[in-house]
């Protein structure tokens, strides 16, 4: 029998895994990758660690960590959920370890560990690895596809589409008839300029609480202040669920913040028993707070409270002060900047024109679409990976399935 010819647009991790699972007895394979490496989003997840997936095995609580795409992926993940990831990668000499928040990362702490497993996957099938292979244009035959880039023209029985959410790709699907829902950025870090914020970058708060009164939103969660403004998994949360809507404020609104993450209520009364408790104890020396000293001063220092003041000649005014900025901090949100290097978008083919079945095109025959070219989207911590596993994962599957052996 003549094998069938695959063509894959995108040599990310949604284009190779797809290729790596798919039956080489069965298909000639071919992935087209623009840039020069292939897996380039792979290579610097997680700080260059490779943050491959996410310690959670219940499908209907993993798709909670999907601003869009939560009912689509349900069933997607009761086929192929992170349990099914890690064994993947485990059973191609990959040993992975979950990490205290759940992220699963390799143990050997460096994405090329899984890099090399998808790489290996692929060459041991003989599949071939195209670089610097710009698709310029798809042109449908019938129930097959001429795939042109700058220097060849490549048939395709078979087209699976995961390139990626640039607007160059987009446009070409586009032309071939789907339609695109707007992308927009997701995970991203505030642009703040607050006098509280001057001088501390990397200053940390375990459980803050943020809210954004003009979305009637609220996260909680660790927050990081930035030589810009915040950051963490509390800012990159509420930035990935409200995606859209602070695209249409341009990024500029009033956000609330509980920097204690306690009740204002409740850090008033512990300042008052403080005072009473330690009435010598100068202002700048307590420890009340689970905030850092650094921060405990720069707070003194913006407020015009003396540190040397003790605890017994604070003021009912200077109380109030201190609480209000300690738990309702009124900042303005001035701009957004990319969280680290892994840029990811909300936005992307529209998700009613998809078979969740198998990922396949309802309106293009024998061409499926997985990864970030759809308009699905997480929050961080392995999750926008897991997506591309799982949907690559079936269109192997179907393929496989549905193409006879001999």
């Amino acid at each position: 029998m003549d094998k069938k010819s695959v063509i894959i647009i995108g040599g990310g991790a949604a284009g190779f895994f797809c290729a790596a699972n798919l039956d080489e007895r069965l298909f000639r394979v071919k992935i087209l990758e623009q840039n020069s490496d292939v897996l380039q989003k792979v290579k610097i997840s997680g700080g260059g660690r490779c943050n491959v997936t996410h310690a959670c095995f219940d499908p209907a609580e993993l798709t909670g960590f999907y601003p869009r795409g939560q009912k689509e992926l349900r069933s997607v993940f009761h086929k192929f959920q992170p349990g099914d990831t890690m064994e993947w990668f485990s059973t191609r000499g990959v040993e992975l370890k979950v990490e205290a928040d759940n992220r699963v990362f390799p143990v050997s702490d460096s994405s090329q560990s899984i890099i090399n497993a998808l790489v290996n996957a692929v060459t041991e099938k003989g599949f071939e690895i195209c670089t610097r292979s710009v698709v310029t244009a798809i042109i449908p035959q019938g129930t097959q596809y001429l795939v042109k880039t700058a220097d060849e023209t490549f048939e395709a029985d078979d087209l699976i589409y995961c390139t990626g959410s640039s607007p160059k790709s987009l446009k070409m699907i586009a032309g071939l008839g789907h339609q695109i829902v707007e992308p927009v950025p997701s995970l991203f870090t505030f642009n703040i300029k607050h006098d509280l914020l001057k001088d501390l970058p990397g200053t940390s708060f375990p459980n803050a609480e943020l809210s954004i009164p003009a979305l009637k939103t609220e996260e909680s969660g660790p927050l990081l202040i930035t030589h810009w403004g915040l950051s963490g998994p509390a800012v990159l949360k509420i930035s990935a669920w409200k995606a859209r809507e602070l695209a249409a404020l341009q990024y500029r609104t009033e956000l609330v913040v509980n920097f204690a993450g306690i009740p204002r209520s409740d850090a008033e009364e512990m300042l008052m028993d403080y005072k009473q408790d330690h009435p010598k104890k100068t202002v700048g020396a307590a420890k009340i707070f689970e905030v850092t000293s650094r921060f405990w001063q720069q707070l003194l220092k913006v407020q015009q409270i003396n540190p040397e003041k003790q605890m017994a000649n604070l003021s009912a005014t200077e109380i109030q002060m201190i609480v209000n900025f300690l738990c309702q901090n009124k900042m303005q949100i001035t701009g957004k900047s990319t969280f680290k290097d892994e840029f990811v978008t909300a936005g992307g083919v529209e998700l009613k024109e998809i078979n969740f079945k198998n990922m396949s095109s309802k309106l293009l025959p024998n061409v499926y679409v997985a990864g970030e070219v759809l308009n699905i989207d997480a929050v961080t911590g392995g999750f926008n990976f897991q997506a591309c596993w799982s949907e690559a994962w079936l269109i192997a599957q179907d393929l496989n399935e549905k193409t006879d052996v001999w």
